[in-house]
């Protein structure tokens, strides 16, 4: 039994309400159960209740066992002195007030019905499993699973829009710089995401701003501060690309010293760095203005139609500087564009939509719907149990089931968890 179990009963009043008594034989009559309250104090505030003939407005308690009273030292803290009334599964003790007076005490092993704590054990019975409900999941009504889903997948992006209102902050509310940065970290994906990002930072918008309508120095300016051009190499184009940089950096002071370093380990040559920044670096050169751009997009073709670029033409015969290789146009690829518009373009265009007041979650939905689903080994383990990611809607959302509850054991907190306690 645990004391969130509890909570839960209380909250959404899952006992039968008619007739309640306290241990000690008084009747209670709740009004209002209170708001539950998540940091310290009392569980539940602004709670209403008729003991007998006394009126009562105060604060509720909830314990496994009366005597957690004093195993929580409340008798010594004031923030407990309005409490009205101590809920608990068994009373094994009685509790006072600072005046003597007893508080009144509600028993629930008696009153909580059988079949919901039988529902509840088995849900929680087997901590080795992967999920909780693994063996229930593919029986999930599939209304409750869907709208679950949409709204797990809105509160992913308000997670991802608080990282946006960071950088916003920190850029005075520059959203080119914040694409940017964002973008720039996507562009590096899991391998070199920290590094690409730290060399986002390193750069001041207002110099990507100034450079990027020429493609060589926009290129020599990510290159250099990524710290791909301090080794020299008797290449053409590098040294020329080394040459640009030394300029840029006296006079625009740059400092790249923060950089973290670049990884090629187990990349597959398409996702090499030197192939990533020069695709980043024509999708700049391309668009003066992306930010605007992405904004004004509503639909997928659109977007895709916004993205499709290739490297300079040094890098379609090169995965890096000293190796020649088949010629090949090294545009962005369709799955590597879903994944920029998953992890930047759409938490983008949804905070800017909160920000300004926007109505734009239906708008979301449907882009997010026609996206496809990203493949990973959370999203395979899922649709082992039921074939469900359809769409990147549905491979967000049940990435975020399985980080911010499966693995955090909320299942009174889930939808799905709700449904098979009872059921």
């Amino acid at each position: 039994m645990q004391e969130d179990f509890l909570h839960y009963i209380w909250k959404h009043k899952k006992i039968q309400f008619k007739n309640l008594k306290t241990t000690r034989g008084e009747s209670i009559v709740i009004s209002a159960v209170g708001q539950h309250n998540f940091n310290s104090g009392p569980d539940f505030f602004n709670a209403k209740l008729k003991i007998e003939e006394q009126l009562w407005a105060g604060n509720v308690e909830i314990h496994i066992k009366s005597s957690d009273w004093f195993v929580h030292n409340h008798e010594q803290d004031k923030a407990y002195d309005n409490v009205i009334l101590h809920v608990v599964w068994e009373d094994d003790t009685d509790v006072f007030r600072k005046d003597n007076t007893p508080i009144p005490t509600l028993e629930l092993k008696s009153i909580v019905n059988e079949k919901m704590l039988s529902n509840y054990e088995k849900l929680f019975s087997n901590q080795n499993k992967w999920i909780n409900c693994e063996n229930d999941f593919a029986s999930t009504d599939d209304f409750i699973l869907n709208n679950w889903l949409e709204r797990l997948y809105i509160e992913r992006l308000e997670r991802k829009s608080k990282t946006i209102e960071t950088l916003l902050f920190e850029s005075k509310n520059d959203w080119e710089s914040v694409l940017f940065k964002m973008l720039t970290k996507n562009f590096g994906l899991k391998v070199n995401g920290d590094s690409f990002f730290s060399l986002a930072q390193s750069i001041d918008f207002s110099i990507i701003r100034k450079t990027q309508s020429k493609p060589q120095v926009l290129e020599a300016l990510l290159f250099g501060q990524s710290g791909l051009l301090q080794v020299p190499i008797e290449v053409a184009y590098h040294s020329s690309l080394a040459k640009e940089y030394k300029f840029l950096k006296q006079k625009f002071s740059l400092q790249n010293t923060r950089v973290l370093p670049l990884q090629y380990f187990r990349l597959r040559p398409p996702n090499f760095p030197t192939i990533r920044l020069s695709q980043l670096a024509s999708l700049y050169n391309k668009h003066q203005n992306l930010f605007s751009k992405i904004i004004e997009c509503n639909k997928l073709e659109d977007f895709y139609e916004l993205l499709k670029v290739s490297t300079s033409v040094f890098w379609k015969t090169h995965y890096t500087f000293q190796k020649e290789s088949k010629l090949s146009s090294k545009t962005l690829s369709k799955p590597f564009m879903d994944l920029l518009l998953i992890n930047t373009i759409v938490p983008i265009k949804f905070s800017y939509a909160k920000q300004h007041g926007m109505p734009i979650d239906s708008e979301i939905i449907k882009i997010a719907s026609t996206i496809s689903s990203e493949k990973n080994s959370i999203i395979n383990a899922f649709n082992n149990f039921k074939k469900i990611s359809q769409s990147s809607l549905h491979s967000q959302s049940l990435i975020q089931l399985k980080t911010a509850y499966c693995d955090k054991n909320k299942c009174l907190q889930c939808a799905i968890g709700n449904s098979l306690i009872n059921n």
